[in-house]
């Protein structure tokens, strides 16, 4: 399900050139202002629903025969049966109560009759497994926006549709921030960072995260999408970060007018794919994705290029910035 795209990054350090700085009121996003509630992960719901083992039995009898018919290598390099019946058992550990999984996924999978008529505790109603488990086998809706979230480094990120899903690769940029802007240049662990085009916050929170293990520096994330601002204000939440990353509404550098200039880092994952590809993608990305985060324009560099050129006079003299490509 990772998005075909091939990926590279570029950085760089800023040399000593400046625009005057302008000065506005930012659109910052707290918890209380955000338009859109996030949706709640299925692991982190309660698990207020039950039904019977002999009711979940048929449902996973049902959901892996699904599963297993099911390969869509050949179509568009999506996933295999193989995979789907891994996702089926990751939905499962999702679904239950921690102390409940292994003999309950146990059951499951040996078929097991006995105390069929036992109570299991769900975080979802049994309609509605089979409703996301169908959508995901026959609609290629993705397995992060069934489940709710994504692992991704040492993270577990809130997503949904609107959001893009963070990817492996781009986990290159957090590394690029330590071990090429930070070691080389301690003191940029001290100043403002931004992460671009925010999505789900992923580079934003685990930015902040290596900045804290050096200084106290500060990460600014901004979207465009009222959707990705909510997601990653959520996630910021989460992981108890609000007081060192700031959530702002506003495409690219427009609501950081009043840190023009005065930036050590600049960092983003923005839409670079060209638009005649959309179509050809893997239907979870192509067909449920946000086209917003994907599509770069004619040849998938229109947001490449203007956020190069705004880097320049958002940078103070020796600032970093790195952009997936």
């Amino acid at each position: 399900m990772m998005k075909p795209r091939l990926s590279g990054l570029r950085w760089g350090i800023c040399a000593n050139f400046r625009r005057p700085i302008s000065h506005c009121c930012s659109n910052s996003i707290s918890p209380s202002s955000i338009e859109v509630k996030p949706k709640i992960p299925l692991y982190l719901r309660p698990p207020s629903f039950s039904a019977s083992l002999s009711e979940l039995t048929q449902w996973h009898k049902w959901a892996k025969n699904l599963a297993s018919g099911s390969s869509f290598v050949h179509l568009d390099n999506g996933p295999d049966s193989s995979l789907l019946c891994r996702e089926l058992n990751w939905l499962l550990q999702d679904l239950l109560e921690l102390q409940n999984h292994s003999v309950i996924l146990s059951q499951l999978e040996s078929g097991n009759n006995d105390n069929v008529d036992v109570s299991v505790a769900l975080r979802a109603h049994l309609e509605e497994l089979y409703c996301v488990w169908r959508q995901r086998i026959e609609e290629r809706r993705p397995f992060q926006y069934v489940v709710g979230c994504e692992h991704w480094r040492d993270l577990v990120l809130s997503v949904q549709e609107g959001v893009l899903i963070p990817r492996p690769e781009t986990e290159m940029i957090i590394d690029l921030v330590e071990d090429v802007a930070l070691n080389n240049s301690p003191e940029l662990a001290q100043g403002f960072w931004v992460d671009l085009g925010t999505g789900s916050g992923a580079i934003a929170i685990a930015t902040a995260r290596t900045l804290a293990t050096h200084a106290h520096g500060r990460v600014i994330a901004t979207d465009l999408s009222p959707v990705a601002v909510a997601v990653a204000a959520f996630n910021v939440q989460r992981y108890g970060l609000q007081d060192v990353v700031e959530v702002r509404k506003g495409s690219w550098f427009e609501p950081l007018k009043d840190v023009q200039g005065k930036l050590a880092g600049v960092l983003s994952n923005p839409p670079y794919i060209p638009s005649g590809d959309i179509s050809g993608l893997q239907a979870e990305v192509g067909q449920h994705e946000p086209k917003l985060a994907l599509d770069g324009g004619f040849n998938g560099t229109n947001d490449l290029l203007h956020l190069i050129d705004g880097a320049a006079s958002m940078l103070k003299p020796g600032g970093f910035f790195a952009f997936e490509v």
